[in-house]
C-alpha cells in the first residue's frame, strides 16, 4: 500500500473497527469516488474517552471520506449507520433498534441504513428511514443524483394474540400445589423454586409455564427486542420479539455467559430472559459466585457491568424458575425410597445455595414422586388456555393499578406501592405478624410475601388481600 495517505481511526476503536480502513478503501473506490489523496486521513471518534466497536461505524465514515472529495448536501439531522463490504455493499448489522430509539429521542429525523435493517428500525415512531443497498446510493442521494426511497416509521404493529405452543398443563397429572404455584408465578412474575426426588416432574413443570404466560404488551415487546438488538440475536427476516422469552442455560455456564460481560459488555442470559422465564435446572449444581452474582438482578430487575473504561447496565426482570433434588442421590424426601447420602452431604449439597438467594425466591413448592394410580389416574386435568385466561385477567388488574409508573407486575412493587396497593384486613394483618415472629422472617421475606398475597388476590378477583391470600402465600415461604 505505498504511496497512499496514511489513515487513521482515534477514539478508542476495537479491532473491528481498526480494520475498516481495508473495508473503506474498497468501498468507496468500488462505488465510483475518489478516495482523498491527503497525506494523511484521520477520522476522529467522539468522544475519545468511550470505547467504539463493531463495524456499524462504517457508513458514517465512508460518507465523511467521500465528502472530503465531492460536495454532498447532508442534512444536521441525519444518522447514518451500516457494514460495508469490499464492493460497497451495505451489510445487515446488529443493534439497529437501540439506535433508531437514541436518533427519534435525540432530534434526529432521518435514519440512513441498509435495507436488511428497515424492518427493525421500523419499530420506533417518529423517524423517516432512507435503506440502501450500496454506498454508490447513499452518496448519489446527497450529492444530487437519484434520490433513496423513504419511509415513515410506523412503531410496533398490532399482534394478534397467540396462545403458546408450549406443553399443555393438562398433560400434567396431580402436582396440584405446583401447578398453583405456576399460575400465581405466571400472574405476577413470581419467583419459584421446585424441589423433589428425580422424575417427579419438575422439569416438565417448568417448561410448561410458558403456556400461561400473558402476551407481553407493546411496551415490553420494545424493551425484549431492544434486548435482543443489542446482542444480535434477531433474525432478519423477523426482527421482533412477540413472545415471553424462556431461557434454560445449562449449570456449567459461566458468570459472564449468565450475568453478561465481555471486554465491551454484552447481555448475558438473565438480559435475554427479560420480561420472561430464566429457568435453572438442577440449581445446587451452579458454581456458587455465579449464583450469588443474581443477587442484583432479582432484586433490582437489571444488570450492571463494570469495566475500568465504565459500566452498562442491562435490563434483566426476569422470573426465576429453578428446580432442584432434596440432596446428592435425590431421595431425601422420597417416603418409599432410601437415601444413600450421609447428613453431612445433605447438608453440604444444601448450602450450595445460600439463603440470601433462597430468600429472593417466593415460591417453594415441594413436587413429589406420584403413585401409580396417578400416574395412570383417566382424571381430567384443567388446561393452560383455562388457566392462561385467569393470569391475563389479574395481569390486567395489575397493569390498570400500575398505569403510569413504569410498573408491569406486583413483583416490581416497591415500598411506596407496596402501602397503596397491599392493605390487609385485620385477619391478615395479625396472621402475618405471627408468622414473621414465629418463623424469623426477614424484612425481604415479609415484603414478598406481600406481594404474593396481592397476587393471589388479583387470581380471587378480589380488590382486598384477606387472611386466606396471606395463608396461601406463607405456605410456599421456607419455615
Amino acid at each position: 500500500m505505498s504511496g497512499q495517505p496514511k489513515f487513521m481511526i482515534v477514539g478508542l476503536p476495537d479491532k473491528s473497527l481498526k480494520e475498516a480502513e481495508h473495508r473503506l478503501r474498497s468501498a468507496v473506490k468500488n462505488a465510483g469516488f475518489p478516495f482523498p489523496s491527503a497525506r494523511r486521513l484521520v477520522v476522529n471518534l467522539a468522544p475519545a474517552n468511550t470505547p467504539k466497536e463493531g463495524p456499524g461505524f462504517d457508513l458514517p465514515m465512508a460518507v465523511g471520506i467521500a465528502a472530503a472529495g465531492i460536495d454532498l448536501e447532508i442534512p444536521s439531522d441525519v444518522l447514518f449507520v451500516g457494514e460495508l463490504s469490499l464492493d460497497g455493499v451495505l451489510r445487515h448489522t446488529a443493534g439497529i433498534l437501540p439506535i433508531a430509539r437514541y436518533a427519534a429521542a435525540h432530534g434526529m429525523r432521518y435514519l440512513c441504513l441498509p435495507t436488511a435493517d428497515m424492518p427493525e428500525a421500523m419499530l420506533v415512531t417518529g423517524l423517516t428511514l432512507l435503506p440502501a443497498d450500496n454506498l454508490r446510493q447513499v452518496i448519489g442521494h446527497f450529492a444530487g443524483g437519484a434520490q433513496l426511497a423513504s419511509y415513515a416509521s410506523t412503531g410496533i404493529p398490532t399482534l394478534t394474540d397467540v396462545e403458546s405452543t408450549a406443553l399443555d398443563l393438562a398433560n400434567i397429572r396431580g402436582q396440584a400445589q405446583a401447578k398453583r404455584a405456576l399460575e400465581i408465578a405466571a400472574a405476577g412474575a413470581h419467583n419459584v423454586l421446585f424441589n423433589g426426588p428425580p422424575g417427579s416432574g419438575k422439569t416438565l413443570l417448568a417448561r410448561t409455564l410458558p403456556s400461561i404466560l400473558p402476551p407481553l404488551t407493546a411496551e415490553e415487546i420494545l424493551e425484549v427486542t431492544t434486548v435482543y438488538s443489542v446482542a444480535g440475536c434477531l433474525p432478519t427476516e423477523q426482527p421482533l420479539v412477540s413472545q415471553r422469552p424462556f431461557r434454560a442455560p445449562h449449570h456449567s455456564s459461566s458468570g459472564a455467559a449468565l450475568i453478561g460481560g465481555g471486554r465491551i459488555p454484552r447481555p448475558g442470559e438473565v438480559s435475554l430472559a427479560h420480561r420472561g422465564i430464566l429457568y435453572l435446572d438442577e440449581l445446587p449444581e451452579f458454581p456458587r459466585p455465579v449464583l450469588e452474582a443474581l443477587r442484583q438482578p432479582l432484586e433490582d430487575g437489571a444488570v450492571t457491568v463494570s469495566r475500568a473504561a465504565g459500566s452498562v447496565a442491562f435490563p434483566a426482570r426476569f422470573t426465576l424458575i429453578a428446580s432442584q433434588n432434596p440432596c446428592p442421590c435425590g431421595f431425601a424426601t422420597d417416603p418409599d425410597r432410601r437415601c444413600t447420602c450421609s447428613p453431612n452431604g445433605i447438608a453440604n449439597y444444601r448450602r450450595r445455595v445460600s439463603g440470601p438467594i433462597l430468600d429472593r425466591i417466593d415460591l417453594h413448592v415441594e413436587v413429589p414422586r406420584l403413585p401409580f394410580d396417578q400416574l395412570a389416574g383417566e382424571t381430567v386435568e384443567e388446561s393452560s388456555a383455562s388457566v392462561r385466561q385467569r393470569v391475563i385477567a389479574a395481569r390486567q388488574k395489575q397493569l390498570d393499578r400500575f398505569r403510569g409508573t413504569g410498573r408491569f407486575t406486583n413483583s416490581e412493587l416497591g415500598p411506596t406501592e407496596l402501602r397503596r396497593s397491599c392493605q390487609l384486613d385485620h385477619n391478615g394483618q395479625q396472621l402475618l405478624r405471627d408468622a414473621v415472629s414465629r418463623l424469623y422472617l426477614s424484612g425481604r421475606s415479609y415484603h414478598r410475601i406481600l406481594k404474593v398475597a396481592r397476587t393471589i388476590a388479583d387470581l380471587a378477583n378480589s380488590n382486598n388481600i384477606n387472611a386466606d391470600h396471606v395463608a396461601e402465600a406463607l405456605q410456599y415461604r421456607l419455615s
